[in-house]
């Protein structure tokens, strides 16, 4: 039987333009997900995809390469090779610098004939697959040849890093705004295409049972995790440079947070959704220095063991200066000063070598005003009723609560109800970039981080970076395969709380 929502939503005719064509995230991330699309049926027949970069290569050798790297990392779908030849006849290739004038003005007749031969009707989409320091640069290639207008819409999308502080994001905003309007510039956050991110919208706001739950009266705190097991895996050089705190929370994690804590919307709308994630973004109380020590822990991993694998520490990764003073790990406690969340902790970390990759959003809520049975269940009904959101590695929703055990007597212990997306729904869920590439091509920014987002994010951890950067840290503070620095339970205790365990 057809799935009847296979041909739901259909993106316009359009050419797609991947500046670094020949770097990893096309080959694992952009081109299955724009080959699943096909398989959908999602994309329009004249559809096309023009790579760019400066290795020298054929359109075919372009073709066989792609279809490669498709077959090898096409997740949970069959491939089809007869479909593959009709979608490979729409990508075409070409090489050129970025920074030499020339390599566009060969684009603009490229898209021309694109237009003409694959009826895009001149709608293209500019996908900065490279450097964050090329965004700019591109930009200004593309508006200098005029590339940035034409007879159809153009969008520019750029993947995070969306500058390195507060002062370079505003640097670079205000070099693409002089490229492109920002309706038309896509910043991209994976983190938001992911399916059970998108759910927290739909479970508090399309639930009635939930949303009343959803504030300082019912709720504890809110813990945000994203462990990951391995380490920087030969990315040490770049890492280096990053860190936890600029590579995952100041992007993905406090996005997430934005979206569980956010106010309802007037309307499902782009700018009505973002409105109100940029609300809660900039109502983020600012640390003051002195304050930072208390409620903000850097970590970096040493030697230890990851299963019954022996991990080395960051300090022997290849890049990486012998004294680097890199956080590997970070966990805040970041406050939202609203009527909504007033005096609710939430507690984000993120980590390298720890001991499972997981990524999950876990709601505590208070407990039971009295005990009416605490000399009967030996401690259980202490335990709190927790919501538990798991974005990877599977994605579903758990709620824990205190059950009365069978048999006589009233004996109670906590219990877990479970949804899975794949067991309930028995089909697969898009990849974060099937979503997003299909959104940026229909025109639906929702789930993209605008500018007034990107500073807000910028401004709660700039004092944490400030204050780090004058502090001498006795890295490593945890070993491989274990749940961080020891600070970090102490930052929670002095709110008399523990980490989860997930």
């Amino acid at each position: 039987m057809q799935d009847p929502l296979r041909f739901h939503r259909k993106a316009p005719p359009c050419a797609v333009v991947i500046y670094g064509a020949n770097g990893d995230l096309t080959k694992r991330k952009l081109m299955p997900a724009l080959y699943r699309l096909a398989y959908e049926g999602r994309l329009a027949p004249g559809f096309a995809v023009i790579g760019v970069s400066r290795t020298a290569m054929t359109d075919d050798e372009f073709r066989d390469r792609m279809h490669d790297s498709v077959r090898k990392f096409l997740e949970d779908s069959p491939f089809d090779e007869e479909l593959w030849q009709s979608f490979a006849q729409g990508l075409s290739y070409i090489a050129g610098d970025v920074g030499d004038p020339a390599s566009y003005a060969e684009l603009g007749k490229h898209l021309a004939g694109i237009s003409e031969a694959r009826k895009t009707e001149d709608n293209v989409l500019f996908y900065l697959s490279t450097q964050p320091s090329q965004y700019a640069e591109i930009a200004e290639g593309l508006a200098a040849s005029g590339l940035n207008k034409g007879q159809g819409w153009r969008r520019i999308v750029i993947e995070k890093p969306f500058g390195h502080d507060l002062d370079s994001a505003r640097v670079l905003q205000g070099r693409l705004q002089k490229c492109f309007n920002e309706s038309e510039i896509y910043r991209i956050d994976h983190y938001l295409g992911k399916e059970t991110v998108q759910n927290i919208m739909a479970f508090r706001f399309g639930n009635g049972i939930f949303e009343p739950l959803w504030n300082r009266t019912y709720i504890d705190h809110v813990q945000i995790t994203a462990a990951e097991s391995i380490g920087v895996e030969g990315r040490g050089a770049y890492y280096q440079e990053a860190g936890a705190l600029r590579d995952m929370i100041q992007n993905h994690l406090l996005q997430v947070m934005a979206t569980v804590a956010m106010e309802p919307a007037s309307s499902f709308t782009s700018d009505a959704v973002r409105d109100e994630r940029a609300k809660l973004l900039r109502a983020i109380r600012i640390m003051r220095p002195d304050q930072v020590a208390d409620n903000a822990v850097a970590g970096q991993y040493g030697p230890g063991r990851s299963g019954s694998e022996r991990v080395g520490g960051f300090l022997g990764e290849k890049g990486v200066s012998p004294d680097s003073q890199t956080n590997t790990y970070a966990a805040v406690t970041f406050l939202v000063d609203n009527w909504r969340w007033a005096g609710v902790p939430f507690y984000i970390r993120t980590g390298k070598a720890l001991p499972k990759r997981v990524s999950e959003i876990a709601i505590q809520f208070r407990t039971a005003p009295l005990a009416m049975f605490r000399k009967a269940t030996a401690g259980a009904e202490t335990v709190p009723n927790m919501l538990i959101l798991r974005i990877q590695p599977e994605e579903g929703i758990s709620l824990k609560f205190v059950s009365k055990r069978p048999g006589s007597g009233m004996q109670l212990r906590p219990v877990s109800m479970d949804f899975n997306y794949g067991s309930s729904f028995g089909e697969r869920s898009p990849s974060a970039y099937e979503t997003l590439l299909l959104d940026a091509i229909s025109g639906d920014a929702t789930l993209y981080t605008r500018q007034d987002m990107v500073e807000a994010s910028w401004t709660a951890v700039q004092p944490i970076m400030d204050y780090w950067a004058t502090q001498k840290f006795n890295f490593p503070n945890y070993a491989a395969g274990t749940w961080g620095p020891e600070a970090a339970d102490e930052m929670l205790a002095r709110w008399g709380h523990t980490w989860r365990k997930p």
